[in-house]
């Protein structure tokens, strides 16, 4: 046999090799969000999701939207119906306090996010009193964050009326139609909020006050006895977080794609979105805040003695982001 005849047959015999021989697998990983809906705090999980970052760590990942508040995502998780959540670290720990099998591995988002907003009547947040103020679900973040609010300004729950409405949109709705006077909103509410002429009377990112708004929690039976498969989705999740940051253009599109956002008109809430996303609220090492931590320990206590005594670092298991840190791995998404 020649050379070329040869040579044909290699390439012959190779193609076949890469098409009959079986395809990579992929370890399956659920991943719940107790945001209310789709939403921009899911920015970095919709990354990788989308441009296959979790897949190129060996991670096939399934994103489940879980309505009714983070105590619904939380039971989900608890029940092994999923491996991680996204959000919901305040129900993580009250969950832990009661004796779930729950540890916060990372977080993203170290601090709150909302804005509670009111009608222009409501000058001040002392004029809050006796009026209606809206939050998604009772246990959810933004009724943490309204009770963390009021606490601030001395207005007791009694003097208020919280209503549940459901999503930052809905919110809005009621506002406009004067059913509430109040609400904890989330963007892109907020940018139409301010358009509209509804005042803020507490912006959450420029406040002293951690908060672990976007925890990703997991099990520690799950981590012991999966902690490959565990490291591996943290590392796709945390490539998310850099490539987000990194990729203005291609992550705008993301948001519109998952958030179902008109090309044209919404444009503007987008890149003002994104903005303050990659730039404000993102970290790029998402350690989960031991202060945050103790911000819910604190606001816990009131109802929930065990929080009283509780050592915060009890409820963190950072492992996996120091290691992936100290390897060098996190800096290297950020180089060139």
């Amino acid at each position: 046999m020649n050379r070329a005849a040869v040579v044909g047959l290699s390439a012959i015999l190779a193609f076949f090799a890469l098409y009959t021989s079986p395809a990579v697998s992929l370890d399956r990983v659920r991943i719940g969000s107790s945001s209310s809906g789709v939403s921009p705090n899911n920015g970095a999980i919709y990354a990788a999701e989308l441009k296959g970052l979790f897949k190129k760590h060996g991670i096939e990942v399934e994103v489940i939207e879980i309505g009714g508040g983070a105590a619904r995502g939380v039971s989900a998780l608890v029940a092994g119906d999923i491996q991680f959540l996204g959000g919901g670290g305040a129900a993580a720990i009250s969950a832990a306090l009661k004796g779930a099998d729950l540890m916060l591995v990372a977080s993203v988002l170290n601090k709150g996010i909302q804005r509670v907003m009111a009608r222009p009547d409501v000058k001040s947040p002392a004029d809050l009193k006796g009026k209606k103020i809206g939050i998604s679900r009772f246990g959810s973040a933004s009724h943490t964050v309204l009770q963390i609010m009021l606490r601030r300004w001395d207005i007791t729950p009694s003097e208020v009326q919280v209503i549940q409405v459901g999503s930052s949109p809905a919110m809005l709705t009621s506002l406009d139609k004067g059913w509430i006077d109040a609400a904890v909103l989330t963007v892109p509410s907020i940018f139409v909020a301010e358009d509209k002429g509804y005042r803020v009377l507490a912006d959450l990112a420029d406040l002293d006050i951690d908060y672990l708004h976007e925890a990703m929690v997991s099990k520690q039976s799950y981590l012991r006895s999966h902690r490959d498969q565990a490291t591996r989705f943290i590392k796709g999740y945390i490539e998310g977080i850099a490539y987000f940051k990194r990729n203005k253009k291609e992550s705008v599109e993301v948001l519109r794609r998952k958030l179902r956002m008109e090309p044209g008109r919404e444009d503007r809430y987008l890149a003002r979105m994104y903005d303050l996303y990659a730039g404000k609220y993102f970290d790029k090492v998402p350690y989960p805040s031991l202060k945050g931590v103790e911000t819910v320990l604190e606001f816990l206590a009131k109802e929930e003695p065990k929080a009283k005594g509780a050592d915060p670092k009890s409820f963190l298991d950072s492992s996996i982001v120091r290691e992936l840190e100290a390897s060098g791995f996190i800096n290297s998404l950020y180089e060139n």
